[in-house]
């Protein structure tokens, strides 16, 4: 029996580190799914990974795959307070939400939450974050809890709701400008010429029309009103 993305989302690590080359560990589990990934392309998982995978799928458990990076301990990042400029950069880098701050106000991250996805180290631009150890010699799922997996998913997915929603709104905010300007062009725009004018105007019809378009295709969807969603 072939195994459903689901199955295959739930042995993942859910670190959404990108290191096996796809945006999240659930764009991975539908690459192995659809069979455009290996089953050895996880270092968080490590080979305990790979091994949960080769049971669900039937195919052999392969080496780890060098390309996507090594298997290695459990980190977490920490800023170093001195030298953070406020940028938020980071912030917006991390999939999980474990970074707090505001503009040019120092960050500081919250270390239950941080997944060692190391997504905002290339991101920072003073190079003031850095990573700890936090399991020792233990690595891959001897060192990540199914419980840390759960939170980090959940976590994730309330995420991505919040930001697609955030967006949303603002595409709604620029639509309602456009559909202004668009009521009374005549006194929204500089040119007189009614040619100009009609050109604008159709201008502004098509682009209103792909907003929309885009709206409905791209409308967040709330997370499973049974996982336990965190602020």
């Amino acid at each position: 029996m072939t195994p459903s993305t689901a199955d295959l989302l739930a042995v993942l690590p859910q670190t959404q580190c990108t290191r096996c080359s796809f945006p999240d560990c659930a764009a991975y589990a539908q690459a192995i799914v659809d069979g455009k990934a290996a089953i050895n392309q996880c270092p968080p998982g490590g080979m305990a990974g790979v091994q949960r995978l080769a049971v669900l799928t039937g195919h052999a458990a392969l080496p780890l795959n060098p390309v996507n990076g090594v298997e290695g301990p459990r980190t977490v990042v920490f800023i170093d307070e001195a030298w953070c400029i406020g940028c938020t950069l980071c912030i917006k880098a991390c999939p999980v939400d474990a970074i707090v701050g505001a503009n040019k106000l120092m960050h500081t991250v919250i270390e239950p939450y941080c997944t060692g996805c190391e997504l905002c180290l290339p991101v920072c631009p003073v190079d003031c974050i850095e990573l700890e150890n936090v399991s020792g010699n233990a690595t891959g799922w001897a060192a990540w809890s199914p419980e840390q997996a759960d939170q980090a998913r959940n976590r994730y997915d309330f995420y991505s709701y919040k930001r697609k929603r955030e967006e949303a709104e603002n595409d709604k905010r620029l639509e309602a400008k456009a559909v202004l300007k668009l009521s009374d062009l005549n006194t929204h725009s500089q040119h007189t010429d009614p040619v100009v004018l009609d050109k604008k105007r159709a201008v502004i019809e098509a682009a209103l029309a792909r907003a929309r378009a885009k709206q409905l295709a791209n409308e967040p969807k709330r997370p499973d009103e049974h996982e336990h969603l965190v602020p």
